[in-house]
């Protein structure tokens, strides 16, 4: 591991300070993906800045009955919120499902939303890797790439974005907010991590130096009957191969409105839009639900050994969405 040097943040402007003034530094969070790659030697930052005490760490409610959500707040605080669970069920279950409870004690969300793939050859320095080193290719095409994307990728990357929070999120509208040198900014969830294309070692929309504040979640009723399911290749904490944050809105048989989100099969979370206007005004139905499926995985493109993805996040939407409808009618 480099030398490193360390210094505790005792503000906002103070820790944007810091990281201004040294480009190679980092903010510590948790550090439950950073220190990790730091031993891996994929990040080698001159610097540390600790962000874990600013004042960060609070859950609220908006003025307009939505929440806003802390930078700093763990990620066992946010599951266990009672306005978090009530509100939005499916942002708890996601966390729940993320990692043990001895990571979850650590790991923050503004942490959690910034973290890297997991992909082997990005998290292997010996190998090439266009998100690690642009331009040197990406051997998951060719490669081992069974848990790769089937969803947004290019001939530059196939990595998935490894985040149970974050597909629970974009669900509900999420804004992710920020502050810089130059003052407070916010990007809408959708619009916070940038598409692959050819320069996937951009990861995300946020100026550089920009330390991120906090999350809020705009008010959204259908939320309080939502669900997040996660598969996964093992029963205890692993990452998932497939998951689905999903809320149904159901009036007298009919989808007055949904809310779908997809994880493990893109580069970011997936907001299935296509899937949620075939389910928009349908009927509740297993029927609808597959052809909702259908609708959002017909613009999949897997590789030679993550077909299997198309067939099951399929099956994975139906079955979360069928178990909505029946709560929903009973």
């Amino acid at each position: 591991m480099k030398e490193f040097g360390y210094q505790r943040a005792l503000d906002v402007p103070g820790a944007v300070a810091l990281l201004g003034a040294d480009p190679d530094a980092r903010f510590l969070g948790g550090g439950t993906n950073l220190v990790d790659l730091m031993k891996t030697g994929v990040e080698r930052p001159s610097q540390l800045v600790d962000v874990r005490q600013l004042p960060l760490d609070g859950i609220e409610s908006t003025g307009d009955g939505g929440l806003s959500i802390g930078a700093t707040v763990t990620n066992s605080d946010l599951a266990a919120h009672p306005e978090v669970r009530r509100r939005y069920p499916a942002l708890a279950q996601a966390v729940l499902a993320g990692a043990s409870g001895q990571l979850r004690n650590m790991a923050t969300v503004g942490g959690n939303l910034l973290q890297r793939t997991r992909c082997g050859y990005f998290t292997d320095a010996t190998t090439p890797c266009n998100k690690r080193v642009p331009g040197s290719g990406c051997p998951a095409v060719e490669g081992e790439h069974h848990n790769h994307a089937i969803l947004g990728a290019s001939a530059h990357c196939a990595a998935v974005h490894p985040s149970d929070m974050g597909v629970a999120l974009a669900a509900f509208d999420a804004t992710v907010t920020y502050e810089t040198a130059g003052g407070p900014g916010e990007l809408p969830l959708a619009e916070f991590y940038l598409p692959v294309g050819d320069t996937p070692h951009l990861e995300t929309a946020l100026p550089q130096g920009a330390l991120v504040t906090g999350v809020t979640l705009p008010p959204a009723p259908v939320a309080a009957h939502s669900r997040y399911r996660k598969v996964r290749e093992r029963a205890s904490y692993a990452f998932a191969i497939g998951s689905v944050a999903a809320a149904l809105d159901v009036r007298d048989g009919t989808v007055h409105e949904a809310r779908l989100a997809l994880g493990a099969v893109a580069s970011r979370p997936w907001r299935a839009l296509a899937a949620e206007r075939v389910l928009t005004g349908a009927a509740a139905d297993a029927e609808t639900f597959a052809a909702a499926a259908d609708a959002e995985l017909a613009a999949a493109r897997p590789l030679p050994q993550n077909e299997y993805k198309v067939t099951l996040m399929r099956n994975l939407i139906v079955a979360v969405l069928v178990e909505l409808a029946e709560e929903a009618g009973r």
